[in-house]
């Protein structure tokens, strides 16, 4: 093989290690904890396995999900409404979204109930979170963002931190 071939050969490698790597450590995730169904088609079944029946099939990419067990390559969730059943693993994201709970609420400029309001959600709409402190979260829909009261969220924990 030439250099070129090896240094690609070399990369694609370390790649898979790290990739791999990350894997396994989001395995190691003790439940319960959040994440969010990756594909806009995932089967929800009653056991950790595709020989069980499935009992329920979502179509919404980015809905947060609560793992609360986990065997070999699946995963128990609950999702906002509290059903609960297994999905396989790579039909889950680590990537943090919430979804607005209750009655429409604000979005605002700050961590402050005086804070200009920059938008509204209704009940039912989902945003990726961040920065999560003080009883608020940055909710960010397709680019329209502010901080909303983590009361407000399904998908984020009483006094969670989130970078």
């Amino acid at each position: 093989m030439r250099f070129g071939s090896w240094f690609v050969f070399l990369a694609a490698a370390i790649a898979l290690v790290l990739m791999a790597t990350n894997h396994a450590a989001a395995q190691k995730r003790t439940p319960p904890y959040y994440e969010s169904i990756k594909p806009n088609r995932a089967r929800m079944r009653t056991g950790p396995g595709r020989n069980y029946p499935a009992t329920w099939l979502y179509i919404r990419a980015g809905l947060p999900v609560k793992v609360i067990a986990v065997y070999q390559d699946w995963k128990k969730i609950e999702d906002p409404d509290g059903t609960q059943g297994w999905l396989l693993d790579t039909l889950l994201s680590s990537k943090r979204t919430a979804m607005i709970s209750g009655a429409i609420t604000e979005m605002r400029e700050s961590r402050d109930y005086d804070s200009r309001i920059l938008w509204r959600a209704a009940p039912g709409v989902i945003g990726t979170i961040s920065d999560c402190s003080g009883g608020w979260c940055w909710f960010d829909v397709g680019g329209k963002a502010g901080y909303v009261e983590e009361t407000h969220l399904w998908g984020v924990d009483p006094g969670e931190q989130l970078d």
